[in-house]
């Protein structure tokens, strides 16, 4: 991708699946990426696995629903690097989603827990961010979202209503900010094969889910990793405040 060379990318929840792989696909693409995650072993290991493979990467362990973790997340991609180009906001708690059943039986513990994590934690980021890549002149925030946000599911009401949530705040911050050179856009994975995901499914579950699209095999990580690297790079330029699925046709909009 054109214009990721030397760029200065956090990858906020980076340490495993689909963060950890557009990590690595943005360090290829020649930026220098901060790993932030609250797993920070698996944050190491995603850096180190990058400085092997060529690129630059540094971990950072951060809560992101707590602010301050936050705020010291940014402060230290700045002190490491010098500046900050560009966003990847890709944090989830999945113990919480494992609970997210409905709207009647749903613990509130998990649904608070869903919101701090999947919608305010990405807020946090959102607005310690503007201002350093405002200093920039401008910038790139790419969120992951879900087709969950608008498929409408028997179950994950939490799950969906913080996805929904975030498609808005990426209309929200291009509405805002975007005269100002600051670009965001959502992403919206169909069913993507994780190792984890591969580990903890039946197969059976798994071909059910596939039929459900308008593609013959479930997605990779790569089929996320490579639309992060094009929305933050030059060739995506003139992309802003979009809600993009990446799901295999398994929703048409």
């Amino acid at each position: 991708m054109e214009g990721l060379t030397n760029k200065v990318i956090l990858v906020a929840g980076a340490a495993t699946g689909l963060g950890a792989a557009s990590a690595h696909r943005l360090a290829q693409c020649g930026a220098r990426v901060v790993v932030g995650d609250l797993n920070f072993p698996g944050a190491e290991k995603t850096a180190a696995a990058i400085s092997e493979a060529g690129g630059q990467a540094v971990a950072a362990q951060f809560d992101i629903s707590d602010d301050e973790s936050v705020k010291e997340l940014l402060a230290f991609s700045v002190r490491t690097y010098g500046h900050l180009d560009a966003v990847h906001i890709n944090a989830g708690d999945m113990a919480a989603v494992s609970k997210d059943t409905n709207i009647v039986d749903i613990d509130l513990a998990i649904w608070d827990r869903t919101i701090a994590v999947n919608l305010r934690g990405h807020m946090l980021v959102t607005r310690h961010s503007i201002p350093e890549l405002l200093a920039r002149g401008g910038g790139t925030i790419v969120y992951t979202s879900s087709i969950a946000s608008f498929t409408g599911d028997p179950e994950r009401p939490a799950y969906s209503a913080t996805k929904a949530g975030i498609n808005a705040m990426a209309r929200h911050v291009a509405s805002r900010w975007g005269r100002e050179g600051i670009r965001a856009n959502a992403i919206t994975p169909g069913l993507i094969l994780t190792p984890e995901i591969e580990q903890g499914a039946s197969p059976e579950l798994l071909q059910s889910l596939i039929a459900r699209s308008r593609s013959p095999r479930a997605g990779r990580p790569s089929d996320i990793s490579g639309m992060v690297a094009y929305l933050m790079s030059d060739d995506g330029a003139w992309i802003n405040g979009q809600v993009v699925n990446v799901d295999g046709g398994t929703v048409l909009r």
